[in-house]
C-alpha cells in the first residue's frame, strides 16, 4: 500500500462489511466510522450528507454514483473504481488513494486537502473550484485533464505530468517548472507570471 504523508499509518478499522450491494441506493445522513468495506457496490447510488470517517474501501465500485455534501475523511481507497462518478461539495481531507480508476470522475467544489494521490491517473477526470491544498500528487498524470480554479497551494507535485491540462484559474504557486511537465498546459496570462517567477525570471513592468 502506498505510504501516507510523512509515513503516517492508515487508521485502524474495527468492523468489516463485505460484498454489500448498495446499487442505486439513496443514502442520506448516515455515518460510518472505522469500517472496512470490501467489494462494496455503490454503482448509481446517491449520497447526501453521508459521513465516512477513517474507513477503508477495497475494490469498491462508485461507478455513475453521485454525492452531495458527503464526507470521506481520512479514508483509504484501494483498487476502487470511480468511473463517471460525481462529487459536489464533498470533503476528502486526509484520504489516501492507491491503484484507483478515476475515468470521467467529476469533482465540483469541496475540500480534498492533504489527500494522497501519488501516481494517480487523473487525465480523464475534472476538478472545479476544489481545495487540493498540500495534496500529494507526486508522479500523478493529469495529462489532458482539467483542474480549473483549484487551490493547489503547498501541493506535492514532483514528477507530475500536466501536459495539455487545463489549469486556468488554479493556484500554481507550488509548481516547479523543472520538476513537472507543463508542455501545452492551458493557463491564463496572470499565471504565466507565476511560472516565470518560479523559473527565476525577474518579471518587471515595461
Amino acid at each position: 500500500m502506498a505510504e501516507r504523508r510523512y509515513g503516517a499509518a492508515a487508521p485502524k478499522t474495527e468492523n468489516t462489511i463485505a460484498g454489500a450491494d448498495w446499487y442505486g441506493r439513496q443514502i442520506e445522513r448516515e455515518r460510518h466510522e472505522n469500517t472496512f468495506f470490501v467489494d462494496l457496490d455503490l454503482t448509481e447510488a446517491q449520497t447526501v450528507g453521508v459521513v465516512f470517517h477513517e474507513c477503508t474501501f477495497r475494490r469498491a465500485r462508485f461507478n455513475s454514483s453521485s454525492h452531495q455534501a458527503s464526507a470521506f475523511v481520512n479514508c483509504t481507497f484501494v483498487a476502487c473504481k470511480f468511473f463517471d462518478s460525481r462529487f459536489t461539495e464533498c470533503k476528502f481531507v486526509g484520504s489516501m488513494f492507491e491503484a484507483c480508476d478515476f475515468d470521467q470522475m467529476q469533482v465540483q467544489g469541496g475540500d480534498w486537502s492533504f489527500t494522497g494521490l501519488p501516481g494517480a491517473a487523473l487525465g480523464r477526470a475534472s476538478f472545479k473550484e476544489t481545495r487540493l491544498r498540500e495534496a500529494d500528487l507526486t508522479g500523478a498524470s493529469c495529462k489532458a485533464g482539467s483542474l480549473r480554479d483549484v487551490d493547489l497551494s503547498g501541493a506535492w507535485l514532483h514528477g507530475a505530468d500536466f501536459s495539455a491540462c487545463d489549469l486556468r484559474g488554479s493556484d500554481l504557486s507550488a509548481f516547479d517548472p523543472e520538476s513537472v511537465r507543463l508542455k501545452e498546459a492551458i493557463i491564463t496570462i496572470d499565471q504565466t507570471i507565476v511560472i516565470a517567477q518560479a523559473l527565476g525570471l525577474d518579471v518587471r513592468p515595461k
